[in-house]
């Protein structure tokens, strides 16, 4: 089935939903109901009656019943004033509130509802004279479609989750009911959907990080402000030193910014217009100065480049800073790690001359491919343009010029890619890379942004061969991203399993009974000295001794259900023969204490 029919049959069905809903509680009153992702939602309003996943049982049932009677879809088109006087009698409030919107605009809908949405509500060709309508059985809806010809060509589908949903995305508005639902042409492309659902169940960071012991949310500190245990700091530190190390043999060097600043700064960087509703502000008690908390680090590193002279011969010029930005972001879309207020980003900017992009870009997707091939993801990348809005600065020919060079440098490395038009940052086009989990899950994760203005914002300029002052290029690098989300991606990715050279305990001990203590501090040594052959340089071993009065087995189940990678269990026996028994997820063993430090800088 192509897009264009699985995304009728998509749609088809949240239409049934909805009548399945209306038929079981005609006081119903609805919003809107898009396609997504695998596939549908509808907003509704039952007053006080919630939807429960017990309900799913009855609404299923009844939209079986409805796909059965091969109700045809039916359209038609009514003026804007008949449109509204339907609402009216229907008593359905949000579609007038969206047919007046309609009316008084002479467009689609306020701009506080996406695209998909809009795209489902409205006859857009038509919309300053009629609007679109579709019928099935009973229920009428105000929609564009398309839709399949009748319900019964709507393939398979199942209810997921129903959960709150301001309208229109606004928690000033009322609180309306989501129900979600997957659709798909084939039973077994369901079965495999719901697998992959419950393996992310399994997978979920946020349950994960509990149970691994690797952060918590304090209501005392505040909603999307993570804070990490000694478990869960190992791990970032540790990706994050990757990262530095990995930018560094590039030839990037280090440096630190502070965590407030004027809001002048982000006045000339342009970020103040585009983003200055999401920056926290900070107020001083000895200075007028307006200041904020930095949400970004690229207009700190262009007053670095300026304090100095720069000459061509001393471009490029690289900077990296792995330092935590906040952003004042929305209560209701935070969650775990995935979207924070304090996120620590692994950041990088180039400065350089035009004819030096291309060896940049290059040894960007290089570093990009190595840390991500490291950690066993694999990439595409999503070349990111700008539409033909108005949000965007710079000049359009700069900016057709930026969006080649990155086409040509991802092809010339042979990367999978595609194009996105509207994805661009608002001063430059991006390569945004997409990776791959264990479950086939697609997340973004790295960036790279070519930037032609912020250094003209900036001023900034280098003394060329013949003497003129010119305007370096900027470019902006993450390989990690945001630590934080990358940070749960890379559990869920591993399932808490991490590779031993970043688990946060690599090792522990098991000792079977205190005969071996003696024996323990002898292997401890040996660990102690060991230094692993990792991606992460210096990397020396993480370990622990329990040495606790308790059975074997329970020493086992505990170590296990923190999933650390590598347990030692010491004996007796073990001791006798100056070896110990190694147990890790794909094999046990035994190896030898003499040749101990050898394995284990054999693995991975």
């Amino acid at each position: 089935m192509n897009q264009d029919n699985l995304y009728a049959m998509r749609h088809s069905l949240a239409h049934i939903t909805a009548a399945a809903v209306q038929r079981i509680w005609p006081e119903a009153k609805f919003g809107v109901g898009p396609v997504v992702d695998d596939g549908f939602y509808y907003d509704i309003d039952l007053g006080d009656h919630k939807v429960s996943e017990q309900n799913f049982n009855k609404i299923e049932k009844t939209m079986r019943r409805i796909i059965a009677e091969k109700q045809e879809f039916k359209h038609f088109t009514l003026p804007i004033d008949e449109a509204i006087a339907w609402a009216k009698e229907t008593n359905q409030p949000y579609k007038e509130e969206l047919l007046n919107d309609l009316k008084r605009s002479g467009t689609t809908i306020a701009s506080d509802l996406d695209q998909s949405e809009m795209g489902t509500i409205t006859d857009g060709d038509s919309a300053l004279d009629e609007v679109g309508f579709y019928t099935n059985g009973n229920f009428t809806d105000l929609c564009r479609g398309p839709h399949v010809a009748n319900t019964h060509e709507v393939g398979v589908f199942k209810l997921l989750r129903v959960a709150g949903a301001y309208w229109r995305g606004n928690e000033n508005r009322p609180q309306m009911q989501r129900l979600y639902g997957v659709a798909f042409n084939e039973p077994a492309e369901l079965d495999e959907y719901l697998e992959r659902r419950e393996q992310a169940k399994l997978r979920d960071h946020r349950r994960l990080g509990k149970e691994l012991d690797l952060y918590t949310i304090s209501p005392l500190v505040g909603a999307g402000l993570p804070l990490f245990t000694p478990r869960g700091t190992v791990l970032r530190d540790v990706l994050a030193q990757y990262s530095n190390q990995l930018r560094q043999s590039y030839g990037f060097q280090k440096v630190w910014t502070p965590h407030i600043t004027k809001t002048d700064l982000y006045e000339t960087s342009g970020h103040w217009a585009k983003f200055g509703d999401e920056l926290f502000l900070v107020t001083s008690q000895e200075t007028s100065d307006k200041m904020a908390l930095k949400p970004m680090n690229c207009p700190h590193h262009t007053q670095i480049y300026a304090s100095s002279p720069r000459s061509y011969r001393d471009l490029p010029v690289r900077f990296l800073e792995t330092t935590t930005d906040y952003r004042d972001e929305k209560t209701g879309e935070l969650g775990g790690l995935n979207r924070v207020r304090s996120l620590t980003q692994d950041d990088s900017h180039v400065f350089c001359r035009h004819d030096q992009i291309e060896d940049e870009i290059n040894r960007l997707l290089s570093a990009a491919d190595k840390l991500y091939s490291t950690i066993d993801m694999k990439l595409r990348v999503r070349l990111s343009y700008r539409d033909d809005g108005d949000g965007y600065l710079g000049e359009k020919d700069l900016w057709g010029s930026a969006q080649e060079q990155l086409k040509a440098a991802v092809i010339a490395n042979n990367l999978d890619y595609f194009e996105q038009d509207g994805e661009a940052a608002f001063y430059g086009p991006k390569i945004d890379f997409m990776a791959t989990d264990a479950i086939g899950r697609e997340h973004q994760v790295a960036t790279i942004q070519l930037d032609f203005v912020q250094p003209g914002r900036f001023s900034l300029g280098y003394t060329d061969e013949d003497g003129s002052t010119q305007t370096p290029v900027m470019i902006h690098c993450a390989l990690l991203g945001s630590v934080e989300r990358f940070m749960s991606v890379f559990i869920e990715h591993t399932a808490g399993w991490f590779p031993v050279w970043a688990a946060p305990e690599q090792i522990r001990i098991l000792t079977i009974n205190d005969t071996v203590l003696d024996y323990v501090d002898e292997v401890e040594q040996v660990l102690a000295s060991t230094v692993l052959m990792t991606p992460v340089k210096y990397n020396e071993l993480r370990f622990s001794r329990d040495a606790r009065n308790e059975s074997l087995g329970k020493k086992i189940r505990e170590a296990t259900a923190k999933k650390v990678p590598l347990q030692l269990i010491v004996g007796p026996q073990d001791k006798e023969a100056r070896q110990v028994s190694v147990r890790s997820r794909d094999e046990e063993t035994k190896v030898s204490l003499d040749e101990l430090a050898e394995y284990l800088q054999s693995l991975k």
